[in-house]
Order: C-alpha cells, then sequence, then structure tokens
C-alpha cells in the first residue's frame, strides 16, 4: 500500500524591485557632460549595490530643454514602463526630471497608474506616497518659477552686454574664431570665403561652388562636405564685412528654449567695424545684388511654383534637387542628378510625394497639410536613400523623419483599384483560354 506524506511548499523568494535611474544635463559643455558621466556611475552603483533591487539601467539625455519630447532616452525610459519592464525610478531632482509643472504631473500619474514609483533624490520624495504629488506639484511651481526667473536675468544681462556691443555664445562662421566674445580671423579659413565670392562673381552658383571646393579637397568648418545651404549662409553674412549684428536670434521661451529668428520681435544692434574685415561692404553688397537678380529671372521663368515641395527637396548624397514626376501609379520625387546620369552617378532614391506630406504633418503635429503654414515653419528638406527625410525647420533646427521601406504604403486607392481590376481581367482571361 502507498503511503503519501506531505511536505509542504518551498518559500517563495522575495521578487527584487526592478529599478532604473533617469539623468540629465542641459548642455553640451565638457563640464556638463562629466556631471552627466558622474551621475550615471552614482546610480549604476546605487542600484546594483542594493540587494534588494534589481538594476534596469541607466537612462540619460544631454538636451537643451527640460521638455519630453525632445529627449530620446526620457521617452524610452517612459516606454519601458509602460512595457512593465520598470518598477522604480530614480532621479535627481524634479528639475532633471521635467521643468514644466504641467509635464511633471502628467508623465508622474501616467506611471503611477502603473504602479511605477518615481523617487526624487534631492527632495525625498516617492510619487506613489500619499502626500506626494502634492508635494511635487509644489515643488515643481517653484522650480518653474525659478527657473523662469533665472532665463529672464540672463536675457537683462545678455541685452546689457547687446546695447554695448558685446557678442553671446553663438558658433564662429567660417573664417573667424571666438575668443573671449571676440571674432578673431583666422587667415587660412578667410581664404576660402574670399574664393567664394570670387566664385559668386564670376557667375557659379551655390551648388556648382560646392562642387569646386570638394574638387580642389577644401573642407568645411564643420561635417565633412559642402552644401548648397552653406553657401548661402556665407554669402548672405554681414559679418565678413567688419560689423556684427547682434541678437539675429533669440529663445521662444524658459521651457521649450526654443530658437528662432529674430524678426522684430527684439531690438537688433549693429556693431560697426567690430572685427578684421574678410570682403569689403561693397563686395557684399554686389553679392545680394546678384543673388536678389538671380532670384527674379529664376522666378520670372517660372512665375509659380505648380508643386508645394517645389525647390525645397536636396539630395542627402550629391545635394542637387529634386524633380517631380508622376507615375501611373504614384505622385513621386527623384533626385534630378540621379535622374539624368544614372545610379552611377547618385545613388539617390526616388521618395513619394505623399510620405513628404506624412512627415511635415508628423513634425508640425498637423492633422492635414496646409502649404502656407508648412513654407512658413521649414526651410528645406534633405532626403536620404535609406528611407529617411531631414527637415530643416526656420528656427534653424532640424528634424529626422523615417518610414519602414513597403511598396503597398505608396499605394493609392486609385492604384489599388487599377490593380484589382487588372488581376480581374486577368483571371478572366484565362479562365476563357481554358
Amino acid at each position: 500500500m502507498r503511503k503519501i506524506t506531505t511536505i509542504g511548499t518551498l518559500p517563495k523568494l522575495p521578487k527584487r524591485i526592478r529599478v532604473a535611474a533617469y539623468a540629465r544635463v542641459s548642455e553640451g559643455k565638457d563640464t556638463m557632460l562629466q556631471s552627466l558621466a558622474a551621475q550615471v556611475n552614482h546610480y549604476k552603483n546605487m542600484i546594483k549595490n542594493n540587494p534588494e533591487w534589481e538594476f534596469i539601467g541607466v537612462y540619460s539625455d544631454e538636451a537643451l530643454t527640460g521638455t519630453k519630447d525632445s529627449r530620446t532616452e526620457f521617452q524610452q525610459l517612459l516606454q519601458d514602463c509602460r512595457d512593465g519592464k520598470i518598477d522604480m525610478v530614480i532621479t535627481k531632482s524634479i528639475s532633471r526630471f521635467a521643468r514644466n509643472t504641467v509635464t511633471l504631473l502628467e508623465t508622474v500619474r501616467e506611471l503611477k497608474a502603473i504602479n511605477v514609483d518615481v523617487f526624487f533624490e534631492e527632495q525625498n520624495i516617492h510619487s506613489n506616497s500619499g502626500d506626494g504629488e502634492m508635494i511635487l506639484t509644489f515643488l515643481a511651481t517653484f522650480a518653474q518659477e525659478e527657473s523662469r526667473s533665472v532665463s529672464e536675468n540672463m536675457k537683462w544681462r545678455i541685452k546689457k552686454d547687446f546695447e554695448q556691443g558685446i557678442m553671446w555664445g553663438g558658433k564662429p562662421c567660417l573664417g573667424y574664431d571666438l575668443k573671449n566674445k571676440q571674432l578673431i580671423l583666422v587667415p587660412k579659413e578667410a581664404e576660402i570665403v574670399q574664393m567664394i565670392y570670387q566664385l559668386y562673381f564670376d557667375g557659379s552658383g551655390d551648388e556648382q561652388i560646392c562642387k569646386i571646393l570638394e574638387a580642389k579637397g577644401i573642407i568645411p568648418k564643420t561635417g565633412t562636405r559642402w552644401y548648397w545651404s552653406t553657401i548661402k549662409a556665407i554669402l548672405t553674412n554681414a559679418n565678413y564685412t567688419g560689423d556684427l549684428l547682434l541678437q539675429k536670434t533669440y529663445r521662444e521661451n524658459h521651457l521649450t528654449k526654443k530658437r528662432r529668428f529674430n524678426r522684430g520681435e527684439f531690438d537688433q544692434y549693429i556693431v560697426k567695424d567690430n572685427h578684421e574685415a574678410i570682403i569689403t561692404k561693397d563686395a557684399f553688397e554686389r553679392a545680394q545684388k546678384i543673388r536678389k537678380s538671380r532670384l527674379n529671372k529664376a522666378s520670372s521663368g517660372n512665375k509659380r511654383n505648380k508643386y508645394p515641395f517645389s525647390g525645397m527637396l536636396r539630395c542627402g548624397l550629391c545635394g542637387r534637387g529634386f524633380s517631380h514626376k508622376v507615375t501611373p501609379y504614384n505622385e513621386i520625387w527623384k533626385c534630378s542628378y540621379s535622374d539624368k546620369r544614372g545610379i552611377e552617378a547618385c545613388a539617390g532614391k526616388q521618395v513619394p510625394n505623399q510620405k513628404i506630406i506624412e512627415a511635415a504633418n508628423q513634425i508640425l503635429n498637423r492633422d492635414s497639410f496646409n502649404e502656407a503654414y508648412f513654407k512658413s515653419k521649414v526651410e528645406w528638406i534633405e532626403v536620404f536613400p535609406e528611407q529617411k527625410l531631414i527637415l530643416h525647420l526656420s528656427d534653424q533646427t532640424s528634424k529626422e523623419y523615417e518610414w519602414k521601406s513597403s511598396r503597398s504604403d505608396s499605394w493609392t486607392p486609385e492604384m489599388k483599384e487599377q490593380a484589382r481590376i487588372k488581376a480581374l481581367n486577368h483571371v478572366k482571361g484565362k479562365n476563357q483560354n481554358g
């Protein structure tokens, strides 16, 4: 006869809390980057040394703003929380997590709803605690006001310096270095600037100048290749005359900190004979007259742009413009150089017109495409063969848009209907022949 003995169940091991950390610095300076590295190491050691915690990772951003949308690692952190990979997030302070009270509370509430706790080290607050949200609301409002106050004080200081002709920030253009807020001429770079102006006077356009510089083995100040937009910026920069125009751009506000072109919102200041000139004022004015004349000539030959993206698309490989094409099935844009010379000359790929519209709507946060609004926000679009567009915006920022390569995505309802009818006719033909 069998004998059964109950031995009980094994005790369950306590589940370790899955912990991640978030770190951020506000500017891409060496000291800030060192601070970011220190934060990453700090959290890595803190989590790994706690036997009750399971280390998931440290998410870190180097960003200009505290807004949620501008931080890719922060977005990934939120997604991993939604996917159930994280139980708790540790961060240094409220201002590192979000400077906007609304953004902070929205994020904390979303995480709280999926049982993800956020611990703020400096304030010693857990978002899932009983009074956590009330305290966070108060402290976040205070942090936001402090950020606004610092921003206003900085604006006042910058304005006073502008009034005294003192330059603030920015990157030096080709031909100059920036030392102690002064533009210092770089002779070899200055020769390139003079060459560009002379080529322009001799009849070369922006794209042709790019080709000439590349053929001579001359590399730009930043990047590895020349673009027509770079040449245009050089030919329209009055700083090369020795005068300095201050406050050409400004920051939108203390929260987004988006850079905008100053179109009369703030005073501008001209400092005469501020630094050593590379070209004469007469040469600069001559270049502006030539550009205006060429633009007028081009517009008179083509009084209106037939398509919304005419003249706005540039190949990311060769820098040439894109031409509009209509196939029996689709409306597309093709690199003009690749179209004329073949793939051996340029491997640029065609891009469906609909994908450009989708990119514009998504990046500009629009439900439908509006040509006037689009052109007020977008300067030009760079097209790359790996299904990628880079929209260069009027506020001097750029944003990428990528899509999966799927032929069916580019088919319109009319195209699909044509294909269906063609397939039906093919079947009928086979039945009749059978």
